[in-house]
């Protein structure tokens, strides 16, 4: 519950509010305290929080539940603060879809590139990002020609890729023509000399 001291103006015309930002209802609520507010309505919002865990934990050992905590730390009160998060381009009506995707080509992809080799040395992890693929799935939204524009507009290629394209690219990343970058990773003790 919001108190008056919690969102009480102060002298250099910053409202503040506090809830806990992972639960609809106190976001809701603070918004609502926050149409009160002396200055007017909510201008500006900056998504500036997020919850780091302090043990390092390996994909392969992270429980479900740290999993769920941190998403709602920092996705889920990100979204219900300002609900139009979206992917590296993003994508009109579905801001669910483009965050997931975006957190899939960016963090977990890098994250895992930095375990891989922790596990299997000479492991690699890539991701492919193809952009609109013709399956069964976006045969009908295709088809549109609003969509199918749209779906294009940011795609460098001009063309939706077909199954056979993407099977290329990953038999290409698979291949030994390919080498990751990384961040440094071992310590010196980690490091066999040569």
């Amino acid at each position: 519950m919001l108190s008056e001291s919690d969102y009480g103006p102060s002298r250099h015309g910053v409202q503040s509010a506090q809830a806990n930002l992972s639960k609809e209802e106190d976001v809701l609520r603070m918004f609502d305290a926050l149409k009160g507010c002396p200055f007017g309505p909510v201008q500006v919002q900056i998504a500036n929080h997020g919850y780091y865990p302090p043990a390092d934990v390996p994909v392969a050992e992270t429980s479900l539940a740290q999993w769920e905590s941190t998403f709602a730390s920092n996705m889920t009160s990100t979204f219900l603060v300002v609900r139009d998060t979206a992917g590296k381009y993003g994508e009109i009506g579905h801001a669910d879809y483009s965050a997931t995707k975006s957190g899939m080509m960016y963090d977990f992809t890098m994250s895992l590139k930095n375990e891989i080799v922790k596990i299997a040395p000479r492991g690699r992890v890539n991701c492919i990002v193809p952009g609109w693929v013709k399956t069964p799935m976006a045969e009908h939204a295709l088809k549109q020609p609003d969509i199918s524009y749209h779906a294009l507009a940011t795609m460098p290629l001009k063309k939706v890729a077909t199954p056979e394209d993407v099977a290329s690219q990953v038999v290409f990343v698979a291949s030994t023509a390919v080498f990751g970058h990384g961040r440094l990773l071992n310590k010196r003790e980690d490091i066999i000399a040569y």
